[in-house]
């Protein structure tokens, strides 16, 4: 009997020993028919990485603007407006105006005259006209002839801020409305001292100068770049803009000699320099026409150099009479001068009505080319040009 238990027993050790066997195996299997599936999942693509962001665009050189000489926002001309009551209001006013001008010339002949034609449609009267010859003294001298006839408006440009607040001082007293032309005597209030301060959109008659330049040359080649040495907020601002936009915007042009002009008479000795230095130069800029733009045409002719372009501001006879007859120059930049003084005349009825005029405001720039120099004459100066002009014209 306990062998038979003993049979018994082992028949089913060995039952179970098969039976778990039997499930180790079956599991051995599962494990195997799961091996692909993990590296099926293992050989599946992987996600596209995120692209990386776009660089941060380069931001844009922002045009030049012209500012005042203390900062001041420009304001255009074209803001200057008088109602038909108003101008009704000035002339009924019986007033008078006295011009005080600190040179003489074209330019100066054209603020005059527009001034003049606002001043007679607004029905006052300008009982003076000066011409200082560029004598701080002797505009002074001005000042006071001209008070003594108690002109209610006077317009001058003042020569020096320190002499011109001297000068101008019996006139702020006096109650007188006065509007400058692009100077302002210091310490000067705008409000309570003067009506306002007009000029050029200093920063455009640049950009239009390097305008001019690069197109005559086609975009490419080197050029020598002559500015004002000297404090003077209105060409230094011209100079500039003409750099800044050669630099923005003419990657083809380079500037490869500049130099400081403080006397106008050193242009040509400036230009030959450049011309010894780089006598592959393509262009020249001037800073004006009379005086520097003429001592750099005189380099230019001496040195034989013909094929080198002249641009500079400003109208004038010679450097006119030489872009009509193809030589040098390639372009004038210019003001409205004429617009100058109708602007001028229009604040002074400012100051008569207690409106508020805006501190600095500015006439657009022209660029002037041999195709349209009379037209250029008559916007600018409202006059023809000059007669040799006229006639190199018809030749």
């Amino acid at each position: 009997m306990t062998k038979n238990r003993r049979a018994s027993r082992l028949l089913l050790w060995m039952s179970l020993i098969a039976a778990f066997a039997l499930f180790a195996a079956s599991c051995g299997d599962d494990d195997d028919g799961a091996a692909p599936a993990t590296t099926a999942a293992a050989a599946a693509p992987e996600p596209e990485p995120e692209p990386e962001p776009a660089p941060e665009p380069e931001p844009v050189p922002e045009p030049p603007k012209t500012q005042g000489p203390g900062g001041e926002e420009a304001v255009a001309s074209s803001e200057i407006t008088l109602s038909d009551d108003e101008i009704a209001e000035v002339q009924q006013g019986g007033y008078t105006a006295a011009l005080l001008w600190h040179t003489a010339g074209a330019f100066t002949d054209a603020v005059s005259q527009g001034a003049r034609d606002a001043f007679a449609e607004l029905g006052i009267e300008v009982i003076a006209e000066t011409n200082a010859n560029f004598d701080a003294a002797q505009q002074a001298n001005d000042v006071e002839t001209v008070m003594a006839q108690q002109p209610d408006v006077i317009i001058s440009l003042a020569i020096g801020p320190d002499a011109g607040a001297e000068a101008f001082r019996p006139a702020v007293e006096a109650g007188v409305h006065l509007v400058f032309l692009s100077n302002i005597p210091q310490g000067y209030v705008h409000g309570e001292d003067y009506v306002g301060i007009v000029t050029d959109d200093l920063a455009a008659m640049g950009i239009t100068a390097a305008n001019l330049l690069a197109d005559a040359l086609g975009g490419e080649g080197e050029v020598g770049y002559i500015f004002h040495d000297a404090a003077y907020y209105v060409t230094n601002q011209r100079d500039q803009a003409f750099k800044s936009w050669i630099e923005i915007n003419y990657p083809g042009v380079t500037i490869v000699a500049e130099q400081g002009l403080a006397d106008p008479a050193a242009a040509e000795e400036i230009a030959t320099a450049m011309l010894t230095r780089h006598p592959d130069l393509d262009g020249i800029y001037a800073p004006w026409s009379a005086g520097p733009a003429d001592g750099v045409l005189a380099a230019l002719r001496a040195a034989g150099a013909s094929d080198v372009a002249l641009v500079t501001m400003d109208l004038d006879t010679n450097v006119s009479l030489d872009l009509v007859e193809g030589g040098n120059v390639v372009g004038i930049a210019a003001d409205e001068a004429y617009n100058l003084g109708r602007t001028m005349a229009l604040e002074g009825a400012y100051g008569l009505l207690g409106k508020s005029a805006p501190a600095f405001v500015v006439v657009p720039a022209i660029g002037v080319t041999a195709d349209n120099i009379v037209e250029g004459y008559q916007q600018s100066l409202a006059a023809d040009p000059p007669q040799e002009v006229l006639d190199a014209l018809d030749r």
